[in-house]
């Protein structure tokens, strides 16, 4: 069978739901049909996908997989091996395209000759308020660094597969995604970079990404992060960075001085300054994200939401070293309902 240009490869598990915005949003792009497919890979979904996908009629190319659950790494890895395009772009099931996406990468790959590449996240105005706010954390310099697709990030870049692309003689040469439950596309970008392929941002290939949907879901994903830098920091050495430390040392620093603030005036000193900072942080976030959204309550929320990523993520490197101390072969984090 002729071989198309682009699958985007879509590993899920009970998300019917956000499956039917990807689809429809997928319906609107305005790239050829003849030259991408779009490859749905069921992770053991038992919310009724598969029927739904059954169902489904559409003039785009449209391939069902269904698996055990394994995780998405899995998944992805079970797309790949079925897939006809030349470039295996992978996308999260609570995602939507803009019109234009395939469009950007499309041009992007062919004047830089990308192997791998990747692009940003961002919010969709119909999205909710707490999702926008969730959607500033993510992406801000202050929440995360501008690692998920930013020019100024505070590292260097790394696809991620919310939004990432890798030409298919990538998964012949190094193989695919492997078995980390947690943090297997950084895995996959730190392996493509050693092979030696050219990898490139696109900054304007964005895509439109739910994330997590409420509070607790949303600290269980930061967690997972911080337990996910372990475990790929004692692989690859780059990853133990002191930057990546920061949320945890920040954390532990105000435990530090709140516990001393009982016995000691100095370390209440301490204490009333780290309160100030992180006050000051909280006034910028709310300042930034109340411009960018043009709402004071999303403002209020992003002031809530970044102190919370903060030490959540702590919390999850804590329990990465943790487990690494007492001689664990890879650290855990939550993993059921691991899509969810």
């Amino acid at each position: 069978m002729e071989s198309l240009k682009y699958s985007i490869i879509v590993a899920t598990y009970n998300r019917k739901d956000e499956l039917q915005e990807l689809l429809a949003s997928a319906e609107l792009l305005n790239f050829p049909r003849s030259a991408f497919e779009i490859v749905i890979v069921d992770d053991g979904s038992t919310d009724g996908t598969e029927q739904y996908i059954d169902d489904y009629t559409s003039e785009l190319s449209l391939v069902y997989l269904k698996q055990k659950n394994q995780g998405p790494g899995e998944a992805r890895n079970y797309g790949m091996r079925q897939a006809r395009g030349t470039y295996y772009i992978f996308i999260d099931s609570d995602c939507m395209f803009p019109v234009d996406y395939l469009d950007i990468i499309d041009k992007a790959v062919t004047q830089h000759e990308y192997e791998a590449f990747g692009g940003p996240d961002t919010y969709h105005p119909d999205f909710s308020d707490f999702l926008k706010a969730i959607n500033y954390t993510m992406t801000s310099f202050l929440g995360s660094g501008g690692t998920r697709g930013s020019a100024t990030s505070v590292t260097k870049y790394y696809p991620r597969s919310f939004n990432m692309g890798i030409h298919r003689k990538i998964f012949a040469d190094i193989g695919g995604m492997n078995r980390l439950r947690h943090g297997q596309d950084m895995d996959l970008s730190m392996r493509i970079y050693a092979a030696g392929y050219k990898v490139g941002l696109i900054p304007d290939a964005y895509v439109y990404h739910k994330r997590r949907t409420s509070l607790k879901r949303f600290f269980k994903q930061i967690f997972n992060w911080g337990v996910a830098r372990i475990n790929l920091g004692r692989k690859y050495p780059e990853f133990m960075k002191l930057i990546a430390f920061m949320p945890l040392v920040l954390v532990c620093i105000y435990m530090l001085c709140l516990l001393g603030a009982v016995f000691s005036g100095a370390f209440a000193q301490m204490l009333v300054w780290c309160t100030l900072f992180a006050f000051i942080i909280c006034m910028i976030a709310f300042a930034q994200a109340t411009t960018i959204y043009k709402s004071p309550k999303i403002g209020l929320m992003a002031a809530f939401l970044l102190p919370l990523q903060v030490f959540a993520y702590a919390c999850g490197t804590a329990s990465g070293l943790l487990q690494w101390m007492i001689g664990r072969e890879e650290a855990e984090g939550f993993g059921k309902n691991y899509y969810k």
